[in-house]
């Protein structure tokens, strides 16, 4: 401990036998400091916020569309600050005045981009902050961004609405060209391979439908058939004819009467079943059969030799020719559906391109109807968005705090710079000294003199001073304490200065 003492002791007294060097020193770099901070231009700071409000301007519009309208003004936040914006911002304000040349504009561009800050605080909310040598210029430059963002919005979502039109009438012009020439060579396609063969659509399609109603007729031909020969069933256990009364024909009898009245209904009972339900009829035979033998027993009294047609005989004929009919309908029916399938086969292995040939041209031409329908849709809307937008704005713009206008300069913090000078000064001035005391070969102590030759050093003098050595040292000290004060006032007086210009330009 003791030895580190001496040794801040002897660069003490090292630093405080230059003195004066340490103080020229300090001067110097405090007066270069000084000028170069005082040199600094003050930077004005002007502040504005501006909130975007999102319309709907139609109804029905969701969130897609409020998703595009926020992609607008993220772009047009993203480059309110490009290099196009700020040269008008150069030619709208007062820098203006201070270019000549194009070079001019460039730099001043170049230095407003390093100046203007655009942030996002919350959902649509900015705030603009610019820069200047001046508070009015810094305002105004404040003020040309928001006049410049609500334009450039504006406009360039009505000009975009405008060149999408512009696009999607070329497309459409397009896609209508390519549309048409795929109809005609389906249509040509049509006439060349599909004008003889019957149905609509594809071969695929066609042989499909065609074995669809092949299906359908075998079920119904069978349906059919089994009902003719039902009835032919019935007709064979079914007498032609049946006894008559009285001879030669004569007239039938009550009772007679009586059994034709009930085999008249009973026929059309039958016949009536049948029509409704085979199947029906068929389990309700025994009971009519049983109906009709019990009437022809109730009519055995006063029978008379002769015989009469039977009208459920007749009626079974009647039913029989109608199924008769309905069979032979089905069975020419299957028989074209079977001659046109086998024209579609003899088609497609006649020509087996011609099957892939026309699923192509279907594919091509589904593909571009649906490409100009989705195309006609968007121009309709995109149109029917740019009509609403020219009657009312889809975004508005609300000023929430207007620029501001400076009066206290924001930067440089000359309070701290000259501050820092001082200190600087300060600690170079005793730096120098402290390298030359190092520099010097003087010995301030016994031991550094014993360490450094080696040898044992017996004793030391004193320094013997005289009233007048006394007095010339009293002086020079009060003469660099009076440096070092002024060193220090004129502090105090830079900041003074700069406390009263900030006090008069508030």
């Amino acid at each position: 401990m003791g030895g580190l003492w001496d040794e801040i002791r002897t660069a003490l007294h090292g630093v405080w036998q230059r003195r004066w060097i340490a103080m020229a020193v300090a001067w110097a770099v405090c007066l270069a400091g000084w000028l170069v901070v005082s040199q600094i231009p003050n930077q004005y700071e002007s502040r504005a916020r501006v909130f975007v409000q999102l319309r709907s301007i139609l109804p029905g519009e969701g969130i897609a569309t409020q998703q595009e309208q926020q992609k607008d003004i993220d772009r047009v936040r993203t480059t309110l600050a490009s290099a196009t914006n700020l040269e008008k911002v150069v030619r709208g304000t007062d820098l203006a005045n201070t270019v000549a040349t194009d070079r001019d504009v460039a730099d001043r561009v170049a230095g407003l981009q390093k100046k203007i800050k655009i942030t996002a605080q919350q959902d649509n909310l900015f705030e603009i902050t610019a820069t200047a040598d001046s508070g009015k210029l810094s305002r105004t430059i404040v003020q040309k961004l928001i006049d410049i963002f609500v334009e450039d919005n504006l406009g360039t979502i009505r000009d975009e609405a405008s060149q999408s039109l512009q696009f999607l009438d070329q497309q459409l012009a397009q896609r209508q060209k390519a549309l048409q020439e795929a109809e005609a060579k389906k249509a040509d396609f049509q006439t060349r391979y599909l004008g003889s063969l019957p149905g609509t659509g594809t071969l695929a399609e066609r042989l499909a439908a065609a074995r669809a109603q092949l299906a359908q007729v075998n079920q119904e031909l069978a349906a059919a058939q089994s009902g003719l020969a039902a009835v032919n069933g019935q007709m064979a256990g079914t007498s032609a004819t049946v006894a008559g009364v009285g001879g030669g024909g004569a007239v039938a009898g009550p009772a007679r009467a009586r059994l034709s009245a009930i085999q008249g209904q009973l026929a059309e009972a039958r016949a009536r079943l049948y029509r409704q339900s085979p199947r029906r009829h068929r389990a309700q035979e025994p009971v009519v059969g049983g109906a009709e033998r019990g009437a022809t027993r109730a009519g055995l009294f006063g029978r008379r030799r002769g015989a009469s047609a039977n009208p459920l005989y007749l009626s079974l004929r009647a039913m029989q020719a109608d199924k008769s009919a309905q069979v032979a309908a089905l069975t020419n029916r299957k028989a074209q559906i079977e001659a046109d399938m086998a024209a579609i086969d003899q088609k497609i292995a006649g020509d087996p391109a011609a099957a892939q040939e026309q699923a192509e041209i279907d594919r091509n031409y589904q593909v571009m109807k649906a490409a100009y329908d989705k195309l006609l849709a968007d121009r309709e809307q995109v149109k029917l968005r740019s009509q609403a937008a020219g009657q009312a704005d889809a975004v508005k713009f609300n000023v929430i705090d207007p620029p501001t206008a400076p009066r206290s300069p924001t930067a440089p913090n000359r309070p701290l710079l000259l501050t820092g000078v001082l200190i600087v000064g300060l600690g170079a001035g005793v730096a120098v000294a402290f390298g030359l005391s190092q520099l010097a070969g003087t010995f301030p102590t016994t031991a550094r003199l014993e360490k450094m030759s080696g040898m044992p050093v017996i004793g030391s003098i004193g320094e013997v001073v005289t009233g007048a050595q006394t007095a010339l040292r009293r002086k020079r000290f009060q003469m660099f304490a009076a440096a070092s004060a002024g060193l220090v006032v004129a502090w105090v007086a830079l900041l003074g200065l700069e406390m009263l210009q900030r006090g008069m330009s508030a």
